[in-house]
């Protein structure tokens, strides 16, 4: 599988982790402690793991952007 292909679905599964998180940080109290446990506990190692795979596929624009031997300016 291609780069590009592999980021199209991973962009938006990070989008729907983030929101995960999101939600379920500010409505902790209206959930049932299980539910919470496994969605934003789960959600949160999900989310950290499809952040390091969007890191990965994106390390040579990382690498372009912040450790360019010439600096802009």
């Amino acid at each position: 599988m291609k780069r590009n292909s592999i980021l199209k679905v991973l962009n938006p599964v990070l989008v729907i982790l983030l929101l995960n998180q999101i939600l379920t940080g500010v409505f902790h109290d209206a959930i049932p402690k299980e539910a919470y446990e496994i969605f934003h506990e789960g959600g949160g190692i999900s989310f950290s793991f499809a952040a390091l795979l969007h890191l990965i596929f994106n390390w040579n624009w990382v690498k372009a952007t912040f450790y360019s031997k010439n600096p802009k300016g």
